[in-house]
């Protein structure tokens, strides 16, 4: 092993909170990235927020902010103070990646801009996640407005090719319009990281929450511009592919897609219909989306007589199959154990260590992994400024200022 993780020797100061800054900043810190969070004195907001354990009195953070903020170290400062904003600039000298989700505008005021900042350090990369993007790489007439997951999702495409019927938009469970753009910053400050190696320098990266979700939704474009189409929601169904969706069974959802030829004759022969195989209405892929409802209702009429796991003893790896699983499904699952995707992390206030979303980005050298917990607020304060050479006395001396809140 090279170091902890890839990312060993980087250091990241991470100002943002909720959701789509801190998932970018825990994507770098879970494969060895320094992340230093630099909250408010009264916190992440997140940190209020729960579910918290039945034994939890101390309430320091729920589950929201343990599932985001893991791998990092933490440090309370109130910028709105000289001696506040003094340590982030030094923390920031000694910096490879700054992140940050404020509105526009927010940290010029503050005098932290990336102007100020880049002057100092050259070689920083500075991380802008907003919901319409920083007026930097291109002024959007909502360049002020305040946004959110739901905000992204509906504007930016995906809401409205989601739904159970063509009149109805539906949300997508997850906060994809925050978890998206997060994960396209981090690939943008890999990405500088690496320019940065041959040049000496570093840049401005601005990724627009609702411009992730658009790019996400790519096939929306090509359908409006290669054929004039105005795509809708078409509930658990594809509209190029079949059978390729949901269908039911004696005990939930399954997933089942056969459009190629392969797949096909597999499904045809696991429901005993190979007369379905070479057959003139549904041989071929383009033939069956043109009698979707038909085929449909053939594959359904097999699957409703069989559970899940009936399902999946006659077809799994045979043909692309999932059962739809809930949260307790996915605990009980063999696979999520084996890919180390559920991992037990310590909880303060808690007698019992909670479980936590593994890594899903598997390296064999420079493994990524949870190290560590999320931090209490300020937990780090100490030894973060000792790093920076402060004194004891000046420490306290700056307590005493409230620079910490």
């Amino acid at each position: 092993m090279s170091g902890w993780g890839a990312l060993d020797g980087i250091r990241v100061i991470d100002l943002t909170q909720v959701l789509a800054g801190p998932f970018c900043a825990q994507m770098l810190a879970d494969h060895g990235a320094d992340v230093i969070k630099v909250e408010p004195p009264k916190g992440d907001e997140t940190r209020r927020n729960g579910p918290f354990r039945p034994d939890d009195e101390l309430r320091e953070y729920g589950g929201y902010f343990a599932s985001v903020n893991r791998n990092k170290r933490g440090i309370a400062l109130d910028l709105k103070t000289q001696e506040g904003r003094e340590i982030l600039l030094r923390l920031i000298d000694n910096a490879d990646v700054v992140i940050e989700n404020y509105r526009n505008g927010v940290m010029e005021r503050l005098g932290l801009g990336y102007d100020v900042l880049s002057a100092r350090n050259p070689r920083l990369i500075y991380a802008a996640i907003r919901g319409f993007g920083d007026v930097r790489s291109g002024a959007s007439p909502y360049a002020d407005w305040p946004a959110f997951d739901v905000v992204a999702q509906a504007m930016g495409g995906i809401m409205g090719i989601t739904g159970p019927d063509a009149d109805t938009p539906l949300k997508i469970g997850p906060g994809v319009g925050d978890l998206v753009p997060a994960m396209m910053t981090a690939f943008g400050i890999l990405a500088a990281l690496m320019e940065a190696k041959r040049s000496g320098q570093g840049q401005f990266i601005d990724v627009g929450m609702v411009d992730g979700i658009m790019a996400l939704c790519e096939r929306i474009v090509h359908q409006h511009t290669f054929a004039g189409i105005v795509p809708k929601p078409e509930g658990n169904r594809h509209p190029l592919l079949c059978p390729y969706g949901l269908f039911r069974c004696k005990d939930g959802w399954a997933t089942i897609g056969a459009p190629h030829p392969h797949f096909w004759r597999a499904l045809c022969n696991a429901m005993e219909r190979p007369d379905l195989i070479d057959h003139p209405l549904y041989a071929t892929n383009e033939l069956r989306v043109a009698r979707r409802d038909e085929v449909y209702d053939i594959v359904e009429g097999f699957t409703q007589q069989k559970t899940k796991a009936e399902l999946a003893e006659l077809i799994g790896g045979q043909v692309p199959f999932a059962p739809v699983y809930r949260v307790d499904e996915i605990f009980a699952d063999p696979h999520f154990r084996a890919r180390e995707m559920l991992v037990e992390v310590e909880q303060p206030g808690s007698a019992t260590p909670v479980t936590l979303p593994g890594v899903p980005v598997k390296m064999s050298r420079t493994p990524g992994g949870i190290r560590k917990r999320a931090p209490m607020l300020g937990e780090h304060t100490d030894d973060i400024l000792a790093g920076l050479d402060y004194s004891a006395a000046e420490i306290a001396a700056l307590r005493a200022a409230r620079a910490f809140g």
